[in-house]
């Protein structure tokens, strides 16, 4: 039926297959920008039931487009009432379309044919989307890494640790690995077989640069001098930037070495395929924890440091003003990571942004506190500065009137003396 598309969602993004038109008609009305799912490549499991044939003819004549899931479209999932699978964690449905229009719910559907009751057909769709997704993170790390002063190449390459090293090796070998299925379109045994031992050597770099950012957090715990922390905070704004980059990459070859894995069991066993992406999607989120829970640990040790210096703003001016900088440098590099990673969306709130916001705050309070603190920030408003140096005043003042007064005291008790 020409006039019918069915959606299905992952929870990362949006399938929508049917006829090319009722398609279009469909993306185009609800603005949403997508990439060709690749329905073609479902072939490998087409040889499995009776009814492969007839679901060969309808995957030849759908179109199938993916969409990545922004907050505009992952209220499609709702505005469209669809049902939700227990087993494989999809939610799916059918939509007809009314003269023209793509307009109203509709029962699931009932064809032979149809993705929807075609289990390893569905389970084919599901784990293309999933390797959409992680494609699409992909691309987002390497605009990431393109972006930042030190690049992780050069981070790799200035390191003379052996389990840096070899992680330039592993990432060509991916890479090989990645054109190679490009170009054929499958992952043959022999190309699997160059790939395969790699992620060991991928855990190793990760869990390595993990233990660098715990290293300045620990570092940053342990100092309670402010020139310390000036230290201290400093050589983790310029340190920072680096591990998270070489964490980028290994998060971008774990996502490549996934989305092999998941053509080589389309290919060899499409019978596994539904619950290895339902396994690879536990480990991808667990990985994402590891490095939450690592990154966050760093920002509350800076935003600590950063109210210390708020303390002590006063009697170290700049000193405190070059902690709240550093702090400030890295919630920011931090957050700008996390959204690269996906992590924002996968934990439905911006708990990191609350770091930045923190940096900010005491950032102000540094400026209002002190008129050597303010001049900290070049985009200091003159209200806050006039304030901040009515404080200094009134401070200044205070202390003269006290001295005069402490003098007049004291010639009057020698005038009683004499």
């Amino acid at each position: 039926m020409n006039d019918e598309i069915q959606l299905i969602s992952d929870g990362d993004g949006l399938a929508v297959i049917g006829d090319p038109t009722a398609v279009e008609r469909f993306l185009v009305s609800e603005g949403l920008p997508s990439k060709d799912l690749g329905l073609k490549r479902l072939g490998s499991v087409l040889n499995i039931g009776a009814e492969a044939a007839q679901a060969g003819s309808e995957i030849a004549a759908n179109s199938g487009r993916w969409v990545k899931l922004s907050k505009e479209s992952a209220q499609l999932v709702e505005k469209y009432g669809l049902r939700q699978s227990s087993k494989s964690g999809l939610s799916s449905g059918v939509l007809k379309g009314n003269k023209g229009q793509i307009k109203g719910f509709v029962e699931f559907a009932k064809g032979p044919g149809s993705l929807l009751t075609n289990p390893a057909l569905l389970a084919g769709a599901a784990g293309i989307m999933a390797q959409l997704a992680m494609q699409q993170t992909m691309d987002e790390i390497t605009d990431y890494l393109a972006t930042i002063d030190e690049k992780v190449d050069d981070v790799l390459r200035a390191q003379k640790d052996a389990v840096l090293a070899d992680m330039i090796g592993v990432d060509l070998v991916i890479e090989e690995a990645m054109t190679i299925r490009e170009q054929v379109g499958r992952v043959s045994e022999v190309t699997w077989s160059k790939v395969q031992a790699t992620p060991v050597t991928i855990a190793r770099t990760q869990a390595y640069a993990l233990r660098q950012l715990d290293a300045l957090a620990e570092k940053m715990e342990h100092k309670t001098k402010i020139g310390d922390l000036a230290k201290t905070s400093k050589e983790a704004e310029s340190k920072v930037q680096e591990w998270l980059a070489v964490l980028a990459r290994c998060f971008q070859l774990q996502d490549a070495i996934a989305v092999l894995e998941l053509d080589r069991v389309l290919d060899a066993s499409p019978e596994e395929l539904d619950r290895h992406r339902l396994a690879l999607r536990a480990a991808r989120q667990n990985r994402l924890e590891l490095i939450t829970r690592s990154t966050e640990r760093l920002m509350a040790r800076m935003h600590a440091a950063a109210g210390t210096a708020n303390t002590k703003v006063l009697l170290h001016p700049t000193t405190s003003r070059a902690v709240v900088h550093s702090s400030d440098h890295v919630a920011i590099a931090v957050v700008d990571f996390h959204g690269r990673l996906g992590i924002e969306r996968s934990r439905q709130s911006l708990e990191a942004r609350r770091w930045v916001d923190a940096a900010a705050e005491v950032r102000d309070k540094v400026l209002e506190t002190g008129a050597e603190g303010v001049d900290a920030a070049r985009h200091l408003g003159n209200e806050t500065l006039d304030r901040a140096r009515s404080v200094t005043g009134k401070l200044s003042s205070g202390i003269a009137e006290r001295a005069l007064r402490r003098r007049g005291d004291d010639e009057e008790r020698e005038g009683k003396a004499e």
